[in-house]
């Protein structure tokens, strides 16, 4: 039989009756596989991240404190929001604990927002600037060049990417945030944004369970993060992971989808964005970092702030938008232990349209406390499982958002996860 011949048959019988064919796919299948299992994460034995209580407890206001403080940034102009902020802080956990707050803003304060915000709390208050040279371009960039980058996308309807100020401001909380004068003498912050609400009543120290449990960041609520904002910022931290020789953590794998294109045509996936120099892409979840409770020494470290330089001089805070939400959560699950991050699935939270809101926890709402009766006397019903202290919002909601980013980012510390975390990964 010519060779002639044997092709004509082969293409009448089809190419999937060659063993070659099946050998070829049946070998790329393994491989594919294999190569998603080294991004698995595994079920620990148990629950590693417990809420520090399930319950409300009796205010320890005479007890030992963290050096700690609230931080907020804002503006004159959100004197109201900020006042609003402040006063919930203030009713649902710190009429107890009195940690001062510290406000920043990049323009010298008025004095209405110094009176109102005074008369918003009883904590002592601290009123600080931003230095200048922490709230502008970097000295090494051409300042028309990012301008004309941040009108671009600004005309191309990235979010915020159009606002000179957002950009200094992503800027700022991701480095020198963490090493400005005002909050040297401090280890621990909890970040406060103007206009958020705190539904439900912390009866405990945060600072002091965070460092009695040995965690160096406590979060909310996890999201997406919109994609146009930081196309290259994955393989920027990416690269400079591999540089350092850092070891993938769970925590790590848990951020990262792998990618199910074979070798050896895996790698021209990083051509595109939010891709390592692998092909495997950043899964966009992050943690939102307008509330964090967190160890202002693991940002200050040698780790943490040499990662910062080398994205400082990528100039992707400002030719891109990256976020400091973004940046945080990538340090986080590349340079901390799993164990070491915290869920504060307990705290009632709302930002913007999104909301926290645990179930209140059934016969754990001490209605005989005075203390507590004080600050808040009426409260949404109790439900099995809850965890919540005198929440007023509807616990049977827990959040107004797809807890996706939320289940894969706890998964390292999860031993009963939902199934269908597992099956949407197959989608995103």
């Amino acid at each position: 039989m010519s060779v002639l011949h044997r092709f004509r048959m082969r293409r009448r019988g089809g190419w999937l009756q060659s063993p070659f064919v099946w050998v070829l796919g049946v070998a790329c299948l393994l491989e594919i596989t294999f190569h998603a299992s080294r991004y698995r994460v595994p079920v620990p034995p148990r629950e590693l991240d417990a809420p520090f209580y399930t319950s409300c407890q009796e205010p320890v206001t005479d007890g030992p404190r963290e050096n700690a403080a609230i931080v907020m940034l804002a503006r004159n102009e959100e004197v109201e929001k900020a006042a609003r902020s402040v006063r919930s802080i203030e009713e649902r956990f710190n009429r107890w604990f009195k940690y001062p707050i510290v406000f920043l803003n990049d323009d010298p304060w008025s004095d209405e927002f110094i009176r109102t915000l005074n008369a918003s709390t009883s904590a002592p208050t601290f009123f600080e600037n931003v230095p200048k040279d922490q709230w502008t371009f970097p000295s090494w960039m051409d300042k028309n060049a990012a301008q004309a980058s941040i009108k671009s996308q600004g005309d191309r309807g990235i979010l915020y990417a159009g606002k000179e100020t957002y950009h200094h401001m992503c800027r700022f909380f991701s480095g020198s945030f963490y090493t400005i004068e005002a909050l040297k003498k401090y280890k621990w912050y909890w970040r406060l944004e103007p206009d958020v609400e705190f539904s439900c009543s912390l009866t405990y120290d945060p600072f002091v369970e965070m460092a009695r449990h040995k965690k160096v960041y406590g979060f909310t609520i996890s999201l997406w993060e919109e994609k146009r904002t930081c196309p290259s910022l994955f393989r920027e931290v990416s690269d400079w992971k591999e540089k350092q020789g850092i070891p993938s953590s769970t925590l790590w794998n848990a951020g990262v989808d792998a990618s199910w294109v074979p070798w050896p045509f895996r790698s021209m996936m990083s051509w595109f964005s939010h891709r390592d120099s692998a092909g495997d892409g950043w899964n966009l979840c992050h943690y939102w970092s307008n509330f964090e409770i967190a160890d202002l020494d693991f940002f200050r470290g040698k780790e943490y702030q040499d990662l910062y330089q080398h994205l400082e001089h990528s100039g992707g805070f400002y030719f891109e938008r990256w976020g400091d939400a973004a940046v945080h959560s990538l340090a986080v699950n590349m340079l901390a232990e799993p164990h070491q991050v915290h869920h504060f699935a307990d705290i009632g939270y709302r930002h913007d349209w999104y909301y926290q809101c645990p179930a209140n926890a059934p016969g754990g709402q001490l209605p005989e406390s005075t203390m507590l009766n004080e600050a808040q006397s009426k409260w949404a019903g109790e439900i099995p499982g809850g965890v919540g202290c005198r929440c007023d919002c509807d616990g049977r909601r827990n959040r107004n958002h797809a807890s996706y980013c939320l289940n894969k980012l706890k998964a390292p510390n999860t031993a009963n996860r939902p199934w269908s975390t597992w099956l949407l990964s197959f989608i995103f």
